[in-house]
């Protein structure tokens, strides 16, 4: 395992285990196989609706929680209740969070933005995030911030490798953490002959591949599965490294393209629904 420190010291491991689309006894199962095999990231989100079955997959796994670092994410419709976060602590069943992000730039972020601030000062969470903030939101945040966030979670991959938000990220020292790192379903991009090219060179799936290059650019990557040997393979990354070209050849298949493209129409529904924050059992 890697780790890589944030702008505050705080030290994040580079590899760990998602769990967006994945029902409550998936995302528990998911959780203590990931960290039995050796993780030590867990990302989870109130929208996912299965934080209290992470929660169940730690303490089930055994691994002290000490070792593990838990990140997870306000919905932008409890922005504005000053007990988001402790409900959230609550639902975990733990008593702080190690990274907890804003997840969507919608509803009344501002606000929500100062219950971290407010929340790191009082050591519930040990640091602070933003996801899917690109562009005018991650600058307006800056901008008016007290204290500036560690991480950055949005869509990447070899496709779409952030090009232009990493000119600020990497200014401000904001790491950056993917989502669809290995294209969502889409079989394109595991089907890329290079990545069976670079495979059969390091004896390893495509896959493996591109998960080593996310973290050979110095991201952060939490790809989801609920198939226990799926989970084994995509920690299964440290034992070999890209080299200087090969990194070059996976750079020019960047298409500049994403799968997911969010509208204004999206944004303003998310702060209008409610996710079930109460029954996830």
């Amino acid at each position: 395992m890697e780790c890589l420190k944030l702008n505050n010291g705080v030290k994040m491991p580079n590899v760990g285990i998602g769990v967006f689309t994945l029902t409550p006894a998936q995302a528990e199962g998911s959780v203590y196989n990931a960290l039995k095999c050796g993780y030590r990231l867990i990302d989870t989100a109130n929208a996912y609706e299965n934080e209290k079955a992470v929660g169940r997959g730690m303490k089930k796994s055994g691994v002290d929680r000490k070792e593990i670092f838990l990140s997870t994410k306000l919905w932008p419709s409890v922005y504005e209740d000053e007990k988001a976060i402790d409900k959230t602590l609550e639902r975990l069943s733990v008593k702080y969070i190690d990274l907890l992000f804003l997840h969507q730039p919608a509803g009344n972020y501002t606000f929500g933005y100062k219950q971290l601030e407010a929340a790191y000062k009082e050591r519930k969470i040990k640091a602070i995030g933003v996801s899917n903030f690109e562009g005018k939101y991650i600058e307006e945040v800056l901008e008016n911030c007290e204290i500036k966030p560690q991480v950055i979670q949005v869509e990447c991959h070899p496709y779409f490798p952030q090009t232009e938000l990493r000119k600020l990220t990497d200014k401000e020292d904001i790491k950056l953490m993917s989502w669809y790192p290995l294209g969502h379903g889409d079989k394109s991009l595991i089907n890329e002959p290079l990545f069976k090219e670079l495979g059969a060179k390091y004896s390893k799936i495509p896959s493996q591949i591109i998960l080593r290059w996310h973290t050979q650019m110095g991201f952060i990557v939490i790809p989801g599965s609920k198939n226990a040997e799926h989970i084994k393979d995509n920690f299964n990354i440290y034992d070999f490294e890209l080299t200087d070209n090969e990194m070059g050849q996976i750079s020019r298949i960047n298409k500049n393209e994403r799968y997911y493209h969010r509208t204004d129409e999206s944004l303003a529904g998310f702060a209008n629904w409610m996710p079930n924050l109460d029954n996830q059992e």
